[in-house]
């Protein structure tokens, strides 16, 4: 699916349409000392590899995609929810 770069709609914060910018969300980076971690890593201690069996097949084909827009006035960021697609690509939509 193609997604234009700047898409025009409503800013909650500047209470109007504006352009905002399109992005692709990432994770950030994992931290060793969350307490999820450290509680996972304390319930491995013994076993030889993982406690639990790794899954052999997935039943998804696709990952969901989440897109992040940022208000060009305000710089306001909206997430939106993921959607299914294989293939997902930002465009730039020449007028």
């Amino acid at each position: 699916m193609k997604v234009p770069k700047v898409i025009k709609t409503y800013c909650p914060k500047c209470k109007t349409h504006t352009e905002h910018s399109v992005s692709l969300y990432k994770g950030g980076k994992r931290r060793s000392l969350a307490e999820g971690q450290r509680r996972y890593e304390r319930k491995n201690v013994g076993y030889g590899s993982k406690r639990k069996p790794e899954q052999k097949r997935f039943a998804k084909t696709t990952k969901k995609q989440t897109l992040v827009l940022k208000c060009q006035k305000c710089s306001y960021t909206i997430v939106k929810e993921g959607m299914r697609l294989k293939k997902l690509e930002l465009v730039e939509v020449v007028k």
